[in-house]
């Protein structure tokens, strides 16, 4: 089923969610890789303000290819988000409500999202051009020394997206492999 979500990402909205539903995402989300998350996690840890209001929000795990022409972005697609699963929980614990990536998630992660309520969404690797089309205005937050990898703050419209696991853990990776297994017997 197709979802219309515009951000911030309420527990109300990501309650509505299930895996396998396909999303079109319209707001204010933000990029981080493990290097950013890094330095995010450190700063929880010491107790210090983050750079941006992390509470309803989503992080989508790219590091964009430098804008050129007329572009606000250059390519953006999905990196792997399994090197995020180390911080993830403490970011799905300071109120974020969504990740955008591709691949697998850690356990740890998914209990993470369970506990506090939050969604992993998955972008389609290798489509980093269409999805820079979806992405209208681009800041940097913060830790521009990281290039690709700073944190930027996108402003969206329909970026399109899949439910990969749910806030009761459903995941489709699992369960659409096992659909799928089904119909060969």
């Amino acid at each position: 089923m197709e979802k219309r979500i515009t951000t911030p990402l309420t527990l109300e909205k990501v309650k509505d969610l299930k895996a396998g539903d396909s999303v079109l995402i319209s707001g204010v989300i933000y990029t981080a890789r493990d290097a950013a998350h890094k330095r995010l996690c450190e700063l929880a840890a010491e107790g210090k303000e983050m750079p941006f209001d992390v509470q309803d929000s989503i992080i989508y795990f790219v590091g964009p290819a430098p804008a050129k022409g007329d572009q606000v972005i250059g390519s953006a697609g999905p990196t792997t988000s399994y090197r995020m699963d180390a911080y993830s929980p403490t970011m799905i614990a300071l109120g974020q409500r969504g990740m955008i990536g591709k691949g697998k998630r850690s356990p740890e992660v998914v209990a993470a999202m369970k506990e506090h309520g939050a969604v992993y969404f998955g972008a389609i690797g290798g489509a980093g051009a269409y999805l820079a089309r979806c992405i209208k205005k681009v800041d940097i937050v913060c830790y521009e020394d990281l290039g690709a990898e700073a944190v930027r703050r996108l402003e969206v419209e329909d970026l399109p997206a899949f439910v990969i696991i749910d806030s009761e853990g459903n995941n489709l990776y699992e369960n659409g492999r096992k659909a799928y297994l089904e119909t060969l017997k």
